[in-house]
């Protein structure tokens, strides 16, 4: 193959290469707003604590508990949504407006369904704590926070699909606002309800989550009225080609290993919370400071990788395989770099950091001691999540799935487990652990990049190409401009 057709410099031989300006400025313009957007989306968690850490350390544990089951439950769904990437991006790249609107239907389809789904697994918090021996006296704080959560499942999971939507068409304003917005609104509601201000009683972790709920409700009708001139012709008329069993089969088998692989991911993290519940409430509260900081950085690379998974899709949806890989190679420096230095700010400062989020010593030390193994895994943690997003934005996303179930649940966890309760580090074990299996999923990672980004990458289709066809599955189809809706 000749590299004018399909990026190869020599038969059977990829052509990699550094972006070129114009390519980078194009990452760099879209991953500043979609990175904006992931770090006001952690920020709203962050405001949780910072407010509900004044109330009390029972409070602070009991939203770190309520968090890690709402997110366990939650976190297979946004996954599964994150297959709009490929569907939306690559139709953007082909000119292929009706694959962009059946792709943004199928997504809100897909979402009421993984309502149903989630709010029946949010249910059973307390039970499911309990069983877990968690401490007694956050149990009950902890499972009225989830509860109080499960009405805002729907809107969250809508809110997502007009994101990803709105990502892969490269309008991000409208996003952007809706953050801003949120923050906003997320703030006043916990003021009323954690604190017990107008006329509302004082509820602490628990209003904090009728506030996330809220928030939620009042982020999804926002979005959607601030792009509406965008989303509209889009969601209107209704594609009866949405509903059709074929397409959708194919948009869940491309969503579904996404949302098990972030689930192995954070169900690890989600565990090892569980596992340092048994040393105790301050062993929780200060694995939650540590945890929300590393996460609230972890955003940056989280949002470069989401902006290279559309510029790699695009690139694919135009038949441009070399575009697509030097789109990779520009997502992996900027999302790389910016973890190094973090890492470095978390290894020469991690008391002040921890102090921010509250005022009681034994916490803040023992966050302190877990932010510069917290920096050690930055690194690691950057390449993973951005060589990720490349995978997904050429839609391979079943071995990136069986890679993640292997370094974090086979290797990681584990080791965690038996440097906390066997090698006596406590809470540093349960880090450690985590480090190392970031670290093995990001080497499986780019070894996976490398090999799946070096052969022919050709647009996923969802939809027959016309009358006659058979039944529509996820495949590799070829790069057309556009066909018929």
């Amino acid at each position: 193959m000749t590299a004018s057709a399909g990026g190869f410099d020599r038969p059977g031989r990829a052509r990699w290469g550094l972006p070129r300006r114009n390519e980078l400025r194009e990452l760099v313009e879209l991953a500043l707003p979609v990175v904006t957007v992931q770090v006001g989306a952690m920020m709203l968690g962050v405001v949780d604590s910072l407010m509900v850490g004044r109330i009390s350390a029972v409070d602070l544990a009991a939203i770190a508990l309520g968090n890690v089951y709402w997110f366990t439950c939650v976190i297979f769904g946004m996954g599964v949504l994150f297959a709009l990437d490929p569907v939306i991006a690559q139709s953007v790249g082909a000119g292929d407006e009706e694959g962009v609107a059946r792709g943004l239907q199928r997504g809100i389809l897909v979402a009421v369904g993984l309502t149903v789904l989630t709010s029946v697994l949010l249910l059973p918090a307390g039970a499911v704590l309990t069983w877990a021996r968690q401490p007694e006296e956050v149990v009950p704080v902890a499972a009225g926070y989830v509860l109080a959560s499960i009405p805002g499942v729907l809107p969250f999971f809508l809110f997502l699909a007009f994101r990803q939507t709105l990502q892969s068409l490269g309008r991000m304003a409208p996003v952007v606002w809706t953050i801003v917005f949120g923050n906003v609104a997320n703030v006043a509601l916990n003021w009323v309800f954690i604190f017990g201000n107008l006329g509302v009683p004082r509820l602490g972790a628990v209003g904090s989550g009728w506030a996330s709920t809220g928030a939620r409700f009042l982020m999804a009708g926002f979005i959607l009225a601030g792009a509406w001139p965008i989303l509209r012709g889009y969601l209107i008329p209704y594609r009866p080609a949405a509903l059709r069993r074929g397409p959708l089969l194919g948009f869940l088998r491309i969503g579904t290993p996404i949302g098990l692989q972030m689930t192995f991911e954070f169900g690890a993290f989600g565990a090892a919370g569980l596992a340092i519940g048994w040393l105790g409430t301050i062993a929780v509260a200060g694995h939650q400071i540590a945890l929300n900081i590393s996460a609230l950085t972890f955003m940056v690379p989280a949002g470069v990788g989401q902006a290279t998974a559309v510029l790699v899709g695009r690139a694919v949806g135009r038949g441009d395989p070399a575009g697509a890989r030097r789109a990779g190679v520009g997502g992996l420096l900027l999302g790389v770099g910016f973890m190094c230095g973090t890492a470095m700010v978390f290894t020469a400062v991690p008391e002040l950091l921890a102090g921010l989020y509250t005022p009681e010593v034994a916490v803040v030390a023992l966050a302190a001691s877990l932010l510069p193994i917290a920096g050690l895994f930055q690194v690691f943690d950057g390449i993973q999540v951005v060589a990720a997003s490349i995978l997904r934005g050429v839609g391979d996303t079943r071995v990136p799935m069986l890679m993640n179930l292997f370094g974090f649940l086979v290797i990681g966890l584990p080791v965690g487990l038996l440097l906390t309760f066997k090698g006596g580090l406590g809470a540093r074990g349960i880090w450690w652990g985590l480090a190392l299996g970031l670290a093995l999923v990001s080497v499986l990672l780019l070894l996976r990049m490398r090999l799946r980004m070096g052969r022919e990458l050709r647009r996923i289709v969802l939809d027959d190409e016309g009358p006659g066809s058979g039944p529509a599955v996820a495949r590799e189809g070829k790069n057309l401009p556009s066909h018929p809706g």
